[in-house]
């Protein structure tokens, strides 16, 4: 290829446009901020190699260890709700397969990831540093008690379904914070959006979901 020659864009390029314009543009995420960090995200790093061609579909896929990297759409109406500008420092449960903790990253100041799976952990992180995410802290533990050491956080994000929001995060959500996660039984549940402002706490629902269930001392046994 010649001086100044641009390279094509390659299949994985074509396809995370596609979901940007059909997935997430066609169903009402107007964010133009989380539009672009999921343009430059390559979510395909984040998936087993046998599962990078379906890296951009419409559906979440698995991950190993019984978990799931969420729909892409879904990633982005949760991301959405937090409503970051850039100055936050949020909080996610559930690291996975470290994708969406990448997608926050480019949208706030910090992120805290915490995942009770070892070997995803291990994972996520080698994708983090490949990809110079340095501003994600990643540990393994029972994510449902937070992490009070770094609290209060401004944003908290829960990627798994248990039957009522931790308490302890509640505790940890800074006034004002939004908190977004997946509350109902383990088949079917709805997200909810926590608001804490001036010491008054509202909840709304966005969307019926159905998530890996969120195991741990607030969450669901193991």
């Amino acid at each position: 290829m010649g001086r100044g020659q641009v390279s094509p864009p390659s299949t994985f390029d074509i396809n995370r446009e596609r979901m940007i314009e059909e997935q997430l543009i066609a169903r009402g995420i107007n964010d133009q901020k989380i539009l672009d960090a999921m343009r430059l995200v390559p979510r395909h790093l984040f998936v087993e190699d046998a599962m990078q061609a379906h890296a951009y579909g419409d559906f979440p896929l698995p991950i190993g260890s019984g978990q799931t990297i969420s729909q892409p759409y879904i990633v982005a109406l949760m991301t959405m709700a937090l409503h970051l500008n850039g100055s936050e420092k949020v909080l996610e449960i559930g690291t996975g397969s470290g994708y969406h903790a990448a997608i926050i990253s480019r949208l706030c100041s910090k992120v805290f990831t915490v995942e009770r799976i070892d070997g995803l952990v291990g994972r996520a992180r080698k994708v983090f540093d490949r990809l110079r995410y340095h501003n994600i802290v990643s540990r393994i533990d029972d994510g449902t008690v937070g992490w009070p050491a770094e609290a209060p956080f401004d944003g908290i994000l829960v990627t798994a379904g248990g039957p009522r929001i931790p308490e302890p995060l509640l505790t940890q959500l800074a006034d004002p914070g939004r908190l977004v996660m997946p509350v109902g039984n383990q088949d079917a549940q709805e997200l909810q959006v926590v608001e804490k402002r001036d010491g008054v706490i509202t909840v709304q629902t966005i969307e019926q979901v159905r998530f890996v269930d969120l195991i741990g001392a607030y969450g669901w046994p193991n």
